[in-house]
């Protein structure tokens, strides 16, 4: 019989999730930052013959983290970071539904994949929509920050994915499945990766792939070069998509939504919540790392959801009674703790504070064994959408 491999905590939603999955899937695991999320839990490392997932990949198509180091040290910022925090906050785009504030041309629109995909050629706005979010932040818990590692080396790093060409995508091909995007714990449909739908769905998965990398891209080079730095060294991973791979002498397609890839040698940033530190890690060989199919955790892993963290007024729809539901994060108090620690924080929101997240090294030391910590970033700036922003794509 299947079982659901775990690593670290879980929560009862994330294995019901991880387990609705094993109805379809070879092979299914819980990275230890997992939570429940829509079909597949985030965290999730979901193994299939024959098969793709589009509501395993998710919503945000290709969401990743790209860190890269500068050539700058601390000392060339510490005096005017806070000017350099409003100049990043104010050059960026973060928020919903935007267009970059500055376009930005790139090869991967005179892909043929535009004219000769069904769906992308039926849908010719999308592509100018794609065109002019290139580039943007988003919202939730998505981000741009600046960080210092253990030697003051200047480093920035990005969270954000595919935008409305991702969700786009993905809302299409997962009706085309068969999901109901408003059931949250039904097994996630399959296609077959030999059918016209499935070909085409893999075809639109790597276009939103490339287009998010080109975004991260862009956003790192931008800041460093508002710093007044170089990029010296470069660190790029998606976690929210499928690979076709080859494991135990079979080749499967290896679904990782809210998982990194984790193989010998790969390099990987791994982010935190805005008030705690990230790292940039390498993966080893070892039996456990074989077992996970070479997969690690992509941040710390919610324990609170953003209501919780914010506070709701809902209202009884049989008696018009207005229900307040406190705040669980004292907004104030998170953010001073942010700011002692040297941090200029601009943007964000109650549910993005340290106290919504696992601790990064207690969720690392649950993969011990399978990598290993390369270097300890310090966040000196961080730059997120605000708190009333709602982000339709990201998931």
């Amino acid at each position: 019989m299947k079982k659901v491999i775990i690593k670290g905590s879980t929560e009862e939603g994330a294995v019901t999730q991880a387990e609705n999955c094993l109805v379809e899937a070879e092979a299914m695991l819980l990275m230890a930052d997992n939570h429940q999320g829509y079909g597949m839990p985030v965290g999730g490392v979901a193994v299939y013959k024959g098969k793709i997932c589009p509501a395993g990949v998710g919503f945000d198509i290709a969401c990743g983290n790209k860190a890269v180091k500068t050539n700058l040290k601390l000392e060339d910022i510490v005096e005017h970071k806070a000017e350099l925090a409003d100049k990043i906050f104010e050059y960026l785009s973060f928020g919903v539904g935007l267009n970059n504030k500055t376009r930005v041309e790139h090869e991967l629109f005179n892909s043929p994949i535009w004219d000769t995909i069904d769906f992308l050629k039926n849908n010719q706005s999308l592509k100018d929509k794609a065109r002019n979010q290139l580039g943007t932040i988003g919202s939730g818990n998505h981000y741009v920050d600046v960080f210092v590692d253990e030697n003051d080396c200047v480093w920035v790093g990005v969270h954000f994915g595919s935008r409305g060409l991702g969700h786009t995508v993905a809302s299409h091909f997962m009706a085309l499945a068969g999901d109901d995007m408003n059931i949250m714990h039904e097994t996630p449909h399959t296609l077959d990766v030999e059918s016209k739908e499935g070909k085409d769905y893999i075809a639109c998965m790597n276009l939103a792939g490339e287009y998010a990398y080109a975004g991260r891209d862009w956003v790192c080079g931008t800041v460093t070069a508002l710093m007044g730095g170089k990029v010296i060294q470069e660190v790029h991973n998606h976690h929210n998509f499928a690979w076709k791979e080859e494991h135990n002498g079979e080749e499967v397609w290896v679904v990782r939504k809210g998982a990194t890839p984790a193989f010998p040698k790969q390099l990987g940033f791994i982010g935190s919540s805005m008030g705690d530190n990230s790292v940039i890690v390498e993966g080893i060989e070892s039996k456990e790392s074989k077992k996970l199919y070479y997969s690690t955790v992509h941040g710390a892993g919610r324990i609170m959801s953003r209501m919780k963290a914010k506070g709701k007024t809902k209202r009884n729809k049989e008696t018009g009674v207005v229900v307040k539901q406190e705040p669980m994060i004292d907004w104030t108090a998170e953010t001073n703790l942010v700011k002692a620690n040297g941090t200029e924080l601009r943007g964000a929101g109650a549910d993005e504070c340290p106290g919504v997240y696992k601790k990064l090294p207690e969720v690392l030391e649950a993969h011990a064994g399978t990598i290993k910590v390369l270097h300890t970033l310090r966040p000196v700036i961080v730059c997120m959408a605000g708190s009333s922003e709602f982000d339709p794509y990201k998931d």
